[in-house]
């Protein structure tokens, strides 16, 4: 049959029109806690909750801490002491640290991939007083 290739090139076309939120959907930080530029007094645990179910081994996060209170041009510096864990269908990170996360400003540098297979990325701040 000549015309299965144009009706498959016009469903291929057609799709996202129908469907605009399968289209857009890309990996992203719902939710978090410590929040997006909360100060907080202090915590063991960051959690990360997404818009959608994530492949875990896609998956990575690091905490970075960013500054020190009292401490002029402090240089980023790795957080390494901590285990990560998942629940909700795979739609929350959750990283345990083995001590609380001293005082300071900090990122939560992520990146991931959703169903769809896109690598996305992004950062979560917060301060600890």
């Amino acid at each position: 049959m000549k015309f299965a290739p144009i009706f498959a090139a016009l469903a291929m076309v057609a799709a996202p029109l129908a469907f605009p939120s399968m289209a857009a959907a890309h990996t992203r930080v719902v939710a978090s806690t410590p929040a997006e530029g909360a100060t907080v007094a202090g915590t063991r645990t960051v959690t990360l909750t997404f818009n959608e179910a994530l492949l875990p081994p896609t998956a990575a996060a690091s905490i970075v801490m960013t500054a020190m209170p009292g401490m002029a041009n402090h240089s980023p510096m790795a957080i390494r002491n901590f285990t990560t864990a998942w629940s909700k269908g795979n739609k929350t990170m959750t990283l345990t640290l083995t001590k609380a996360l001293a005082k300071g400003s900090y990122e939560v540098r992520w990146q991931a991939a959703g169903a769809d297979g896109h690598r996305m990325n992004g950062t979560v701040k917060f301060t600890i007083s």
